[in-house]
């Protein structure tokens, strides 16, 4: 086998499989995999939900106010540049937050550090906008699908990703793999039910476990062709094949994984199959199924992204909420803004006292879930993506505060550096993603 000018590849039943750069043939490019890291021993099922809003919350009625002079004693400096604040006073849209503030923690002053406006929310959970996936090690991959490569197999599904396939630029584009590909959205409740409690046909198994048998019959090729290529490499450079052929065997594990679950029976429906009807009705059913899912452990991680179908005339507002999200400054459209970001956080509200009033043997699944509720979109009058609205809530960690970062800062840490507090949290042993520079200060 020969080499490409820009990458090795070993080739398999028509497939090319990227292989990363050799030395002794003269290769250009790397493209290194990955060890696979194991989650910390822990008893409890780790969980992880991301929410993600398309255009963000206006400013003013969203971040919490900091306690009054004679209320000081509840502010605390962390570090230079970090202060924590408690007894929040909630703006005018987040105001149901104080419902559960001693579940939540909210962050202010954190971002990716870029600009982009709407073109960058999409890198709201990885950090890296899509046109700079190529400069990274695992592209634009995003800490949710990060830590599914974790638990693959352990659930039927390694992620639900759930959105709209319409709206700015291309419809829901939360999740990203490490390939720098988007993973498709589930559009709506009717499909996500089906998803997880609608037993698949017997037609369908047996092309699934087809897809599997081919993938597996190509994987025995690359093994076949690189020991074939092994003879042809130096020492340094059969290491490197090795190290690589651990990320095939790693994909091997997973389809091994995926084909145990193919006979397993889904869980019982609790109510009949729901028909779509529009973003802002079925908001309330797309978490109440989320927490089904996590509750019968068809999955460990979910992503919902708000936005492309939220239409404001069906929460009874004249105006698109992309139009009123740039309000220009008057107050009549302002103040229909808050009220569609109100609703939006109240029925995140609803979905953390959900997830507080429902167990499975280990106690409430929100004690064991860590829930990111946010935007890509700092100001979307403004277009810009700095200070970005942050909550964390769940997981069982230190709550009831506000984490407020000094935006001007010289040492102000990247939003990344949560990701990686929220992974650890997750049980992954790991001291880094995308653009990180450690854990978050303050976080624990």
């Amino acid at each position: 086998m020969g080499s490409f000018s820009r990458r090795n590849v070993l080739r398999a039943a028509g497939v090319s499989v990227g292989l990363p750069a050799f030395a002794s043939l003269s290769a250009k490019e790397t493209s290194a995999g990955e060890t696979k890291r194991e989650p910390a021993g822990i008893k409890a099922k780790r969980r992880m939900v991301c929410i993600g809003n398309m255009l963000g919350f206006y400013p003013d009625a969203f971040w919490p106010k900091q306690p009054a002079e004679n209320a000081s004693s509840s502010s605390t400096p962390l570090s230079q540049g970090l202060v924590e604040h408690h007894q929040m006073q909630f703006g005018e849209s987040s105001q149901s937050l104080a419902e559960i503030e001693d579940q939540l923690t909210v962050i202010s002053g954190l971002d990716h550090g870029f600009k982009g406006g709407h073109f960058a929310i999409h890198a709201f959970l990885s950090g890296v906008r899509q046109v700079d996936a190529h400069t990274m090690p695992m592209a634009n991959i995003t800490f949710d699908q990060f830590a599914a490569q974790s638990i693959s197999g352990q659930t039927r599904f390694p992620t639900l990703t759930i959105g709209s396939e319409s709206g700015i630029h291309g419809g829901c584009q939360l999740s990203w793999t490490r390939s720098g590909t988007r993973v498709p959205p589930i559009p709506g409740p009717q499909q996500l039910f089906e998803k997880l409690f609608v037993g698949t046909d017997p037609k369908k198994k047996q092309a699934a476990a087809e897809r599997i048998g081919l993938q597996n019959s190509i994987l025995d090729l690359v093994h076949w062709n690189a020991n074939d290529l092994k003879k042809r490499l130096n020492q340094q450079d059969r290491h490197k094949l090795d190290e690589y052929l651990t990320s095939v065997r790693d994909v091997e594990e997973r389809l091994a994984l995926r084909r145990n679950w193919i006979d397993v029976p889904k869980p019982e429906a609790p109510f009949d199959s729901p028909k779509n009807r529009n973003l802002v009705e079925d908001l309330p059913l797309l978490y109440d199924l989320i927490v089904l899912a996590l509750q019968t452990d068809s999955t460990r991680i979910a992503t919902l992204e708000i936005g492309g179908d939220f239409n404001p005339n069906d929460l009874g507002i004249k105006g698109g909420y992309h139009a009123l999200s740039h309000h220009g400054q008057r107050q009549e459209n302002i103040d229909k803004l808050v009220a569609i970001e109100r609703y939006q956080v109240e029925q995140f509200t609803r979905f953390i006292n959900k997830l507080a009033s429902t167990h499975d043997e280990y106690g409430p699944l929100l004690d064991q879930t860590s829930v990111l509720f946010g935007s890509g979109m700092g100001n979307a009058n403004s277009h810009t993506n700095s200070n970005l609205p942050l909550v964390v809530a769940g997981g069982g960690g230190k709550h009831g505060r506000l984490l407020a970062f000094d935006e001007r800062a010289k040492d102000r840490p990247p939003l990344t550096n949560l990701y990686v507090s929220m992974l650890q949290d997750f049980g992954i042993e790991t001291d880094a993603f995308a653009t990180s520079t450690g854990t978050l200060r303050g976080w624990t």
